[in-house]
């Protein structure tokens, strides 16, 4: 994403453009691995050293509020933090707590289906996301971050 595009969608969402703000959303987007508060505030601490901790989280908890940010929990218990707003899933390796993206456009349709289907009383879905749980069998892609 432009930088203008970062502005354009705090504005979009109601938002006030500030540097936090800005560079929080940036941060997200450019690392593109679900980073956790404390890599975003290590990532952005290069350019905006007097950013607290505390004005990561709150920003990030905005952003999510306002639906530019995804939430992504893990089974560890850690929340991270997804950019990306097209249609897809997650794939968690539980060893060594990654995420990755994962596009499947026949499984996005056949979960719809399904749920259209199968109607749940007195509630409206507005969106499903799946996250695949599981252990690479490659060790080199299960070595933990950090």
């Amino acid at each position: 994403m432009k930088p203008e595009e970062y502005r354009t969608k705090l504005r979009e969402r109601g938002l006030r453009v500030t540097p936090q703000r800005l560079a929080v959303f940036e941060a997200v987007d450019i690392l593109h691995d679900h980073p956790t508060a404390e890599e975003v505030s290590q990532f952005i601490r290069i350019k905006h050293p007097d950013i607290a901790l505390g004005t990561v989280y709150k920003t990030l908890e905005t952003l999510a509020e306002r639906d530019i940010l995804k939430r992504v929990k893990t089974d560890s218990g850690l929340l991270r933090y997804d950019a990306v707003k097209e249609n897809h899933h997650h794939i968690y390796c539980a060893l060594c707590d990654r995420i990755e993206d994962y596009y499947d456009a026949e499984l996005t349709e056949m979960i719809y289906n399904y749920f259209e289907k199968k109607q749940i009383p007195d509630f409206r879905i507005e969106d499903v996301k799946l996250q695949i749980v599981g252990r690479y069998t490659d060790n080199r892609k299960s070595v933990r971050k950090r």
